[in-house]
């Protein structure tokens, strides 16, 4: 498609002046749509489109036969800036939420609260009790947990539920509902 011939507005030592409206006009929807294929966002590859004829308007180097060039090359690297810049956001936002979600004082004392009191819980239970909870809050499974006690693999799951039971009920004894 080239520049339309309406776009050329006079002539000033063998170089062509261009209207950039005209052009404008003629070349925005192929310039954003090249804009979208590279950063895949139809509505930023619009607002883009506009800085691309902008940055044609401030270039007067560029304003010549091979214009339509320049429009496309530019507006191809724009569209891979953007992606980049849209990268490192994505980037630097995922750390920014990882550093947010630190932990404030106040929930650091509270959870160090809860294992002290979690941890005088288990002291006061019966032994044996107190290693299947630490066990199973471990991950291990019932064959593990029978391996490591000692037990018979068809008696974990109802000591474990002795023993989760006991701990409620030393829990509430201790501190409440």
């Amino acid at each position: 498609m080239g520049i339309p011939q309406e776009a050329t507005v006079g002539i000033r030592s063998n170089e062509a002046q261009f209207d950039l409206e005209t052009i404008f006009a003629a070349q925005y929807e192929r310039i954003a749509r090249v804009i979208a294929k590279v950063t895949r966002d139809p509505a930023r590859a619009e607002e883009l489109a506009v800085e691309v004829f902008l940055k044609w308007s401030r270039t007067p180097e560029a304003q010549g036969a091979k214009a339509e060039g320049w429009l496309y090359r530019t507006a191809v690297r724009i569209g891979l800036d953007e992606l980049r810049r849209h990268t490192r956001r994505s980037r630097y936002e995922s750390l920014v939420r990882f550093v947010r979600t630190a932990p404030t004082p106040e929930e650091v004392r509270s959870s160090q609260e809860e294992h002290e009191q979690v941890r005088l819980v288990l002291g006061a239970l019966h032994p044996r009790q107190a290693e299947l909870l630490v066990l199973r809050s471990d991950g291990l499974s019932y064959e593990e947990i029978a391996f490591t006690l000692d037990l018979n693999p068809a008696s974990v799951g109802t000591l474990l539920s002795r023993a989760q039971h006991a701990f409620r009920k030393e829990y509430i004894k201790k501190y409440g509902q």
